[in-house]
């Protein structure tokens, strides 16, 4: 059964806090977007399998310990997913990378797969799913849904701001999926925007409007 963790570390609370401004422009809401993705990236990983490497120091001989077992992907879902990347790949450098591009069919309003491009071993890598916001959570049930079609068991999914009822919805329909939620904000309003928030996380991250 997989877990939500909400972080609770004061710079994640302080950088998220920041760029809910609406004030802050692009890259600066770019470069903090990054450094939020960094700090969650330590705390998704904590749990990572370790094995003991016999180390010769410029000192002494000396055992240590270094990352073992399954090797890790990131699949940001296009395209506000690809601003938290660079920052996760600044921890974990051998990662591969992937990416599930999705859209909301205008009649339907059901996410339909545009893209998918994932590394060739994906089923057998800890796969961590990036988005910055799960407001309804469309979207990202549908990313891991076709991640799991794909033969992916080991899925992680990072979010910088969260809804309940995104999270509900992910909880009903992927309850394997461990969850990591930068903050959880109140509600959905009308339009389906997150409530606090911080608008619309693409159009900031890129700049369009």
């Amino acid at each position: 059964m997989g877990e939500v963790h909400v972080m609770d570390h004061p710079l994640i609370e302080h950088k998220i806090s920041y760029i809910r401004r609406k004030d802050v422009g692009t890259k600066e809401f770019r470069e903090v977007v990054g450094e939020i993705a960094q700090l969650m990236c330590y705390e998704a990983t904590r749990d990572l399998e370790m094995r003991e490497v016999e180390i010769e120091t410029p000192v002494a001989h000396t055992v240590g310990r270094e990352l073992d077992g399954k090797k890790l992907a990131i699949v940001p879902i296009l395209r506000a997913g690809i601003g938290m990347v660079d920052g996760m790949l600044a921890l974990i450098p051998a990662a591969k990378v992937g990416h599930i591009g999705l859209y909301r069919d205008p009649e339907t309003l059901e996410p339909v797969e545009y893209y998918c491009k994932l590394p060739a071993d994906c089923e057998e890598r800890r796969v961590f799913v990036v988005d910055p916001m799960l407001a309804t959570g469309g979207s990202s049930t549908a990313a891991i849904r076709m991640l799991k079609e794909k033969g992916v068991k080991n899925i992680r999914f990072l979010c910088i701001i969260a809804a309940p009822e995104g999270v509900k919805r992910m909880r009903e329909e992927h309850p394997d999926v461990d969850l990591y939620i930068g903050a959880l904000d109140e509600r959905l309003n009308d339009h389906g925007y997150i409530v606090p928030g911080l608008g619309d996380a693409g159009d900031r991250i890129f700049g369009t409007k």
